[in-house]
């Protein structure tokens, strides 16, 4: 019997952390076969061409589609998710696929998403259901929904709120957030080792830092970052600080211009920036600082399975369930210190995580090898009640 081709797409270093632990899932099972496609910002320099960390990680890429303009103006990206289309249609066309599978809600997942369901081949979505109010990833993420046919979703909420939607419970599951499967199932790095990795001695204390341009929220990134860093230049100076870059976003450049500058100038004696920690390293400084900063999904994710406090600068991750470890604040200095002051001192030993307990993976293998094809083939939208 042929194996089922399972097309993974992957284009920004936090959705391949999500699907890691899946590709290897994938590849390992003899019913199965992976074909992996790398685009976005895996392919671009000014982001660390990620690929790289892909093929060093053992798994060959089947495609490259490179879609991302020079630019991230809102021009820019929307040109680029025309060319993706185009990059996509091509690679479906050759890799012939049973099933895509796309993980979260980047812009540039529009690409493949609609290159597949004009092929006629079912999408698996992760990470569905979930909401961020700041940003119009939220409408990406809900209209990935309505282009797929399986739906992988981290907690009940975000079931109901698929099958709200009017897709078939029958191909809704709750399996958890699989990027949590890193902590099970990933060898984390000690102190010494993290800091030979960055290049950098860890402080007394210390905060890790990754912050993306909220898309629909008011204010321009800039400014709102601007704040930020004021009250990261206020903190003690034996608090050093882990900048992560922020995505290919609308104006993320000027942030990373931004994060270059500070660590060249007020900061260089306690900061450091990395374009790209990969899963691994970036999980293992989150478990050696004592608290995250800025508005990144990690924080309310990843961090409160942790035991790590994370301050959540801003309206980006508004609508998503949040842990006890989490405290909100708007993107004003003042605010920034008060609540990066409350983060160092707060307990988060019996923080419970809304988003799951870190076994999804291999779920969702089971379901892609399992599942009849020519039951995705046709969706039917569901009422409430219907079966």
């Amino acid at each position: 019997m042929a194996k089922r081709r399972i097309c993974v797409v992957t284009g920004s270093r936090a959705e391949y952390g999500i699907l890691y632990w899946l590709l290897r899932e994938v590849a390992d099972d003899a019913a199965l076969e992976l074909q992996l496609v790398a685009t976005a910002m895996h392919l671009a320099p000014e982001f660390g061409l990620t690929y790289r960390q892909i093929e060093a990680d053992g798994f060959r890429i089947d495609a490259k589609v490179d879609m991302l303009l020079s630019s991230d103006t809102a021009v820019a990206i929307a040109k680029s998710i025309g060319v993706g289309v185009i990059g996509f249609a091509d690679a479906f066309e050759r890799l012939k696929p049973d099933i895509v599978v796309l993980a979260g809600d980047r812009f540039e997942l529009l690409a493949p998403a609609q290159a597949a369901l004009v092929a006629g081949i079912p999408i698996a979505h992760i990470s569905g259901g979930d909401t961020t109010e700041g940003a119009y990833d939220d409408a990406i993420r809900h209209s990935l929904t309505k282009m797929s046919h399986l739906h992988f979703v981290a907690n009940a909420l975000f079931a109901r709120r698929v099958r709200q939607m009017g897709e078939n419970p029958a191909h809704v599951y709750d399996f958890g957030a699989p990027q949590l499967d890193h902590l099970r199932r990933t060898a984390l790095l000690g102190r010494a080792e993290l800091e030979k990795l960055l290049g950098f001695r860890l402080r007394r204390r210390n905060v890790l830092v990754t912050f993306h341009p909220a898309t629909l929220e008011a204010g321009t990134p800039a400014a709102q970052f601007t704040e930020l860093l004021a009250a990261l230049q206020a903190l003690d100076q034996d608090v050093g600080l882990i900048f992560t870059l922020p995505n290919a976003d609308n104006d993320g450049r000027a942030l990373i211009r931004m994060i270059d500058a500070f660590v060249a100038g007020p900061g260089r004696e306690r900061a450091v920036a990395h374009a790209s920690l990969g899963q691994a390293a970036y999980l293992s400084a989150l478990s050696q600082v004592d608290a995250v900063v800025g508005n990144s999904s990690s924080g309310l994710v990843e961090a409160p399975s942790l035991r790590k406090p994370a301050v959540n600068i801003g309206e980006r991750q508004k609508g998503r369930p949040r842990a006890a470890s989490v405290i909100d604040c708007p993107p004003e200095r003042k605010a920034i210190g008060a609540a990066i002051a409350r983060a160092l001192t707060l307990d988060c030993s019996s923080v419970v995580n809304p988003y799951g307990g870190g076994d999804s993976s291999k779920r969702i293998a089971e379901v892609l090898r399992s599942v009849p094809l020519a039951d995705l083939r046709q969706k039917h939208f569901f009422l409430a009640g219907d079966a």
